[in-house]
């Protein structure tokens, strides 16, 4: 009975979960469409790199090193932190407004901030960025606001307010793809489905910036969550101004997924389902889950994305694997109904 008891706090406990990603990126290291360097020549590449004196005149070391730089590492970087971005986010919406059925594919953020980075992609007149946040910004203050004051009481307004916002901004999008030229155009089909498969180091950059500002306040502001959840009074009774807390943790989200929209794009229902997977294993506190979100989020994506990219001889647009796989997830979610989001 005492190890179980041990063995149920360490997995409560959430540290195992920064176990998963380092194994996942080195391994993802490895895994590509093509069988130009499988393990075995890896490891011997490598050797010969650590025993000899001119080890970059080795032709086979140096194409390895090009594929895992600048090729496969950019791109398993990139994947981890939208992951584990988009899995934190969503969580802190669904503790902000108390309902589990909120995340920033829902609340129209995601829609909004593809439609700013789709406006910026076809007309060139703002950077992708700021048009994406801005963007973003607006559709879950219209969600918000036409949701009215209900929204605090009642989830079924503010999921379909969110839903409302989301669809004039699909909608929105689809007038800046039906008047975009044939170039941009694909450029903008191909982003909205889930784009993983351009990234750059240049990406990366642009990406950590708002993903590591957005980021640190949530973790900053995940004991507030708590208090949060339980309600406008409970929040108040111990000194804590739920509308201003709110509006910081929003504007937090908001920058931090318009920033994976830009640079990702449209990956729908994974900030919904990841958020109910963490709090089944490490429990509803947001001070335990909100890092456990981001690295399982992160290593989540990470396998989805090396599955998409090695399994087929084409590769599968990462959004629509993340719908195949997160509505049947969040289904048996429902039907279990064992989770529990308090």
């Amino acid at each position: 009975m005492e190890k179980k008891a041990i063995n149920s706090r360490w997995i409560k406990s959430g540290f195992w979960i920064w176990l998963i990603p380092i194994p996942l990126i080195l391994a993802s290291l490895l895994v590509g469409p093509s069988d130009v360097m499988p393990v075995s020549q890896f490891i011997s590449s490598c050797w010969s790199a650590l025993t000899s004196s001119n080890f970059q005149s080795d032709p086979d070391f140096s194409l390895m090193l090009t594929i895992v730089t600048d090729v496969r590492l950019s791109r398993i970087l990139l994947t981890f932190l939208v992951g584990g971005t988009l899995a934190v986010s969503g969580s802190s919406l669904q503790a902000v407004f108390r309902n589990p059925l909120v995340d920033p594919f829902i609340l129209g953020i995601a829609s909004g901030a593809a439609f700013g980075a789709a406006l910026a992609l076809a007309f060139s007149w703002i950077p992708v960025p700021v048009s994406a946040f801005g963007f973003g910004f607006l559709a879950v203050w219209m969600s918000i606001h036409f949701a009215g004051k209900e929204a605090e009481h009642s989830s079924v307004n503010l999921v379909l307010s969110g839903m409302m916002v989301s669809g004039i901004f699909t909608a929105l999008l689809t007038v800046i793809q039906f008047v975009s030229d044939p170039f941009r155009l694909q450029t903008i089909i191909h982003w909205t489905m889930g784009n993983l498969h351009q990234a750059t180091w240049t990406k990366v950059n642009l990406l950590l910036i708002p993903v590591v500002a957005g980021l640190s306040g949530l973790f900053l502001f995940r004991w507030r969550l708590n208090v949060l959840a339980l309600g406008n009074e409970e929040a108040k009774a111990v000194g804590v101004n739920p509308e201003r807390e709110k509006l910081m943790i929003l504007i937090l989200a908001t920058l931090a997924t318009a920033a994976c929209v830009a640079a990702a794009g449209i990956i729908a229902m994974f900030g919904l389902f990841v958020p109910h997977l963490v709090r089944m294993l490490v429990g509803p506190d947001n001070r335990k889950s909100l890092p456990a979100n981001f690295a399982l989020g992160g290593s989540f994506l990470l396998i989805i994305d090396t599955a998409s990219r090695s399994l087929f001889q084409f590769e599968i647009p990462i959004g629509v694997f993340t719908m195949f796989l997160g509505a049947p997830v969040f289904l048996w979610l429902m039907k279990k109904k064992s989770s529990g989001w308090m």
